[in-house]
């Protein structure tokens, strides 16, 4: 436990510079599923790493130690961890919990409300036009879901680009995109450090749509084409306007990466030739996810054997 107990608290300080080479070099679908899993298990394993110093700790206090029949003496001659580590350990633990029960509230909530929003809105084939200039639209996830166009975003862009943009947003339904952020954002609530890694999952999600909407096309450079024109228009969009889209959290021009530079990326990709699976980047993520996960087995046995040793005959 000296050492394992550390190794995912370590390894997410590290995990986050890998986030723009799997987003930028990793064909988008593979590149949702490794981020996200890496923010989910790195998330899960830094939070149970916190709680299991924060114990070591506890045992420490003789109050505490009698409740669970524990020798305090014993376990300060044994303990791996410096009470003030503990100490640290425990607040950090503390306010990862309260993080994340905040998330999961406001994100059920978000949810709960885009189904009724979907379950009420009149939709043919899954499609709502909102009467509204302002350039927008979004896929407002439910059972079904819809996609919401205004009638601004359908006269900013040809006929012959409506279709580009109905594939890319039915693409974020049928992948429940909304969940890949969701689960991201979950282990960048449990762990701060790893929201760059929940930040390149709202970008790659939208490569991974733009992919789709390619493939249905055939025709990556009037995508690419449509890309740009659709998210110009939205950038100049009033900011009412974008609210219901921004809440989900499943567009990539909405959010952190709304800035210029997401934009041309994904321009550019879409105009260089599909990317394949990169099996480094794959190898090494899932090397660092196993670690991680080892690491957190092996800490928690550890402490097993340290409460058996300091348990009171």
């Amino acid at each position: 436990m000296r050492i394992a107990v550390y190794v995912p608290l370590l390894l997410s300080l590290f995990a986050p510079l890998g986030a723009r080479p799997l987003s930028e070099r990793c064909e988008p679908r593979l590149a949702t599923w490794l981020l996200a899993a890496s923010a989910l298990v790195l998330g899960a394993a830094s939070t149970i790493s916190l709680g299991l110093l924060a114990v070591t700790g506890l045992i420490r206090i003789p109050q505490l130690a009698d409740l669970g029949h524990w020798s305090a003496p014993s376990a300060q001659h044994d303990d791996p961890a410096q009470l003030p580590v503990s100490l640290v350990a425990g607040l950090l633990l503390g306010g990862a919990m309260l993080a994340t029960a905040r998330m999961l509230w406001r994100r059920a909530h978000t949810l709960a409300a885009a189904a009724m929003d979907a379950a009420c809105m009149p939709a043919r084939d899954g499609l709502v036009v909102m009467e509204d200039e302002a350039p927008d639209a979004y896929a407002l996830p439910g059972l079904p879901g819809r996609v919401v166009i205004s009638t601004g975003m359908l006269h900013t862009l040809d006929e012959t680009e409506h279709d580009i943009l109905l594939a890319h947003e039915r693409a974020h339904l049928a992948a429940h995109h909304y969940a890949f952020v969701a689960l991201a954002q979950l282990g960048a609530a449990a762990n701060p450090l790893l929201r760059p890694l929940a930040t390149a999952v709202t970008y790659t999600i939208e490569r991974w749509a733009d992919e789709n909407a390619a493939a249905s096309t055939g025709d990556r450079k009037r995508v690419a084409r449509a890309v740009g024109k659709a998210a110009l228009a939205a950038h100049r969009a009033p900011a009412l306007a974008r609210a219901a889209g921004a809440a989900l959290g499943i567009l990539g021009r909405r959010g952190p990466l709304a800035s210029a530079g997401p934009v041309p990326r994904r321009v550019a990709a879409l105009l260089a030739p599909p990317l394949g699976r990169h099996p480094f980047l794959t190898a090494a993520t899932a090397a660092i996810l196993t670690a991680a996960t080892l690491a957190t087995a092996e800490a928690a046995h550890d402490l097993h054997l340290l409460l058996q040793r300091v348990g009171a005959s």
